[in-house]
């Protein structure tokens, strides 16, 4: 088999236990066939806090000297399956070392997998996932993102469906057979064995040629060589009075050029300027200071500052003036307060749409009010 290795991309914190649940299951059902494991945590470059993009590993060997050799390295530099739990995670993951966008597949090896757990299509998930110079094999396991495992969010059985699913998409690595010993030894369930299985025919493959996906290049910044670089801490400020326009063109405070934050989030604010009153929380209340004021005094959220706490919506005494909206029905990070002023009547209408489609979609973050969690889960398809 020689060494097979699986990283797990999730939301940190809110799907830490889950992705550890995965990777251990990995090498506790890899033990079952005779093979050696390790599963292993880092921070992606980032440092774990609320929706902050993090990383999990699971490396299986035939032997302990195979396994030896491959975990010398920091972590796997190319992967043969990844896992994303969370799909607005296939925009990219934003580096906490800025060194730019960091593409979902990037580890991804030729003829390996995405698995990517989702309601979206794959054509969809292709509009955001970046191109590859070779091809893949992308699978959707149908599901929300999960927080299962966290002692506040029901068990949804989203481990035992992913195990399920990986048996199909890398059987080189372990079979469902030893998966399912494993869930009933381990978790002791009966019904996860069966939600294993299951999610093992239920998972849907889709080929992506080399250079399908999106096109568009990742941003990225050229980072100092050691001998570049400054004798002790430099920290440049901004200078006074720069990183804003005001008087009548609004205001725009100063912001990193470098540091984005929008991977962060797995919804933002779509806001409806018409019933804006102008009172100014949005803007005060913001942790991230994502609110530009505008020219008519409303203010716009800036989608690359923007981390999607929900703060804006929680704070606003208007109902409805402001709706956190899944980043899945988003293409860009564009102005919705020059989109507004270009054509009132259609941004009316693609809000109005935006909206309808959010209270139709469980939210995974950033509650509006106490009991949305227990009102929105409630509606929810059960896992048999």
């Amino acid at each position: 088999m020689s060494t097979v290795a699986v990283e797990v991309i999730y939301r940190g914190i809110f799907q830490r236990t889950l992705a550890r649940n995965i990777c251990r299951g990995i090498v506790f059902a890899a033990r079952k066939e005779g093979k050696v494991g390790a599963a292993f945590s880092r921070y992606g470059d980032s440092p774990e806090r609320n929706g902050i993009p993090a990383k999990q590993f699971a490396v299986i060997a035939d032997t302990p000297e195979e396994l030896e050799e491959d975990l010398a390295k920091y972590q796997p530099t190319e992967v043969d399956v990844t896992i994303c739990l969370d799909d607005t995670l296939c925009k990219g993951l934003e580096s906490w070392g800025w060194n730019g966008l960091v593409p979902v597949n990037r580890l991804l090896k030729e003829d390996g997998t995405l698995l990517v757990v989702s309601r979206q299509s794959g054509d969809d998930l292709l509009e955001d996932i970046h191109r590859k110079d070779h091809g893949y094999t992308l699978a959707m396991l149908r599901g929300d993102a999960s927080f299962s495992g966290m002692w506040v969010y029901r068990d949804d059985h989203t481990d035992a469906r992913v195990l399920g699913a990986l048996a199909r998409v890398a059987s080189q690595l372990v079979t469902l057979a030893s998966y399912e010993e494993m869930i009933r030894e381990r978790w002791q369930e009966e019904a996860k064995v069966a939600s294993a299985r299951r999610s093992s025919q239920e998972v849907v493959l889709r080929t992506v040629e080399p250079g399908e996906g999106n096109p568009e290049e990742p941003f990225s910044f050229e980072l100092l060589s050691w001998r570049e670089m400054e004798e002790a801490l430099v920290v440049r400020g901004a200078p006074a009075g720069a990183g804003f326009r005001g008087g009548e063109e609004g205001y725009q405070p100063g912001r990193n050029p470098h540091f984005k934050k929008y991977t962060t989030r797995t919804t933002r604010p779509v806001v409806d300027f018409d019933s804006c009153t102008k009172c100014s929380l949005c803007w005060f209340q913001c942790p991230d200071g994502a609110f530009d004021i505008t020219p008519d005094g409303v203010y716009d959220p800036n989608m690359e500052a923007c981390t999607g706490c929900a703060v804006c919506e929680a704070v606003c005494p208007v109902s409805g003036c402001v709706t956190m909206v899944s980043e899945a029905e988003f293409s860009d990070n564009a102005s919705q307060y020059e989109a507004w002023k270009r054509d009132k009547e259609d941004y009316k209408r693609l809000l109005d749409a935006l909206v309808a489609r959010a209270r139709e979609r469980p939210r995974s973050q950033g509650f509006h009010h106490l009991g949305q969690y227990q009102e929105e889960t409630a509606r929810t398809q059960e896992v048999s």
